[in-house]
């Protein structure tokens, strides 16, 4: 049975309305007047329950986009397709940064977000197929030191990994959301003598926590309510290979107690157990906290610390690392394109100049994440900027951008709005004639001014290259007093 789509939104008549368009396209729904609820749900939906969810970025308590962000941390995939009542350009970037498939203005049209909800749907379905192959893949124990990335900014991180491969010590890895840490720990049992026996891997801040202990520890049947039947916990799941603790600066107190316990004894106390049971597990975890800090707060034991962390093990973000960046790419449109029936077979020469030139706040899994949903939309053979557009206005050009060499100008060049209106050169200046950064809503205008000149007024595929829907341009059209028709001869004639 095909899951539902859950619509977070505090507007009732909003909630309602989005709602009658999901089922009407013959989908099932589910609501939550806010954020917590919304994530909530989530948090305790089981695997294919909820395929896509539509959210509001404006809301009080829990914003939308904190609801992105605590997703990002649980590690819950589901696409999102947001929407606003304020149609920014900041909202969009934000949103779309933190992992968001696709962005909609109130009030959407309903062929609109019947779009979004198709494109969502197959990314959803593509990156489901794509992380089952890569866990295959895992337990297959392919994944070597050698997958690591061959940047300078990753020599000390494989150089430390190749060290701990060779013992059994706890390792701790630290970087930011995205950046590989699993692929780390993979590397370092691939290496090691545990290669053949099992990775198990656990996600410590999509658990409840009421149901920590017992999903780490495990627990006897009728231990507590809803304690059915006997569950042997991630330890026992791991016995005589590697438990990987991803996000392990998210665990309660309580937890921590037991962790502690279970490191320094080797043995666990299921819950509702009489006697605590022998493991032999070798532990990695991982974080993107400062557990010092959380240390000096009150939020994690030192003891712990210094138990988990025998050797840590730094991983560099992405913007670091631009060199692995087209590989990457390539990689993921493979993957993409064996999980899921696609034509594109390949990637310009200016999409990856384009990719290896952004900074990558999300680092590997948002690259990820924009191949798959690149690979999803397009219509052509191969990628091209026009599928990047989101990236494209972040780094501030609307044409395919070159390699900058050392003697090139700078691309943010001091050009006023008039010298625009004459250069055959479609790039937006950031900086106006004084120096000063331009609003927003004049790079908007001109973006929308340029893209009618460049399709000769052609709005349905104006409306498509700049990724918004038709009602939307008409609307902005309208805000900004721009006549189509009327603009794009009179900047003909200039």
């Amino acid at each position: 049975m095909a899951g539902s789509i859950l619509i977070i939104d505090d507007d009732p008549v909003q909630r309602r309305l989005v709602e009658a368009v999901v089922t009407r396209l013959g989908h099932s729904a589910l609501t939550a007047e806010n954020g917590r609820i919304g994530l909530d749900r989530l948090q305790a939906a089981r695997p294919g329950e909820i395929e896509a969810v539509v959210l509001d970025l404006a809301m009080p308590e829990m914003t939308g986009l904190e609801v992105l962000e605590a997703m990002g941390r649980a590690g819950i995939s589901t696409p999102v397709i947001v929407q606003t009542g304020q149609g920014t350009i900041d909202t969009a970037v934000s949103a779309m940064r933190l992992g968001a498939f696709d962005f909609v203005v109130k009030p959407v049209a309903p062929e609109r977000l019947k779009a979004a909800l198709e494109g969502a749907l197959k990314f959803g379905a593509l990156a489901g197929k794509a992380k089952a192959r890569r866990a295959a893949r895992g337990a297959e124990g392919q994944i070597g030191l050698g997958d690591l990335g061959a940047s300078p900014a990753m020599a000390r991180t494989a150089a430390l990994a190749r060290k701990a491969a060779a013992t059994d010590m706890p390792i701790l890895i630290d970087g930011e959301t995205g950046v590989g840490k699993e692929i780390v720990a993979r590397a370092i049992r691939a290496g090691g003598p545990r290669a053949g026996k099992p990775f198990v891997t656990v996600n410590c801040g999509a658990i409840p926590e009421n149901l920590v202990e017992s999903i780490l520890f495990g627990h006897e049947k009728g231990a507590f309510t809803g304690a059915t039947e006997k569950h042997l916990g991630k330890f026992l799941e791991a016995d005589g290979g590697t438990l990987f603790l991803d996000e392990v600066g998210e665990l309660p107190p309580e937890a921590q107690v037991k962790l502690l316990r279970a490191i320094q004894e080797g043995e666990v106390d299921p819950v509702g157990a009489r006697h605590t049971i022998k493991v032999d597990v070798r532990l990695i975890s991982a974080t993107n906290r400062d557990l010092s800090k959380r240390m000096a707060e009150g939020l994690f034991r030192e003891d712990l610390y210094y138990r988990l962390n025998v050797l840590a093990i730094p991983v560099p973000p992405l913007r670091e690392r631009a060199s692995e960046i087209a590989a990457l790419a390539g990689l993921f449109l493979d993957q993409a394109r064996s999980a899921a029936p696609i034509s594109v077979a390949g990637l310009s020469k200016d999409v990856v100049n384009l990719l290896s030139a952004y900074d990558w706040p999300g680092n590997i899994r948002q690259l990820q994440n924009v191949i798959f949903r690149a690979a999803v939309l397009a219509e052509g053979e191969r990628l091209e900027v026009h599928d990047f557009a989101q990236i494209a206005s972040e780094i501030g050009t609307i044409r395919p951008v070159e390699t900058r060499r050392a003697d090139m100008p700078s691309p943010v060049a001091e050009k006023s709005p008039q010298d625009l209106e004459t250069t055959d050169e479609m790039t937006l200046p950031l900086l106006d004639s004084r120096g000063e950064m331009r609003s927003l809503a004049e790079l908007e205008r001109q973006t929308i001014q340029a893209a009618i000149d460049h399709y000769d007024g052609r709005l349905s595929e104006v409306a498509r290259r700049l990724g918004i829907g038709r009602s939307t341009l008409y609307r902005k059209l309208k805000e900004m007093g721009i006549d189509a028709d009327e603009g794009r001869l009179g900047r003909l004639a200039s």
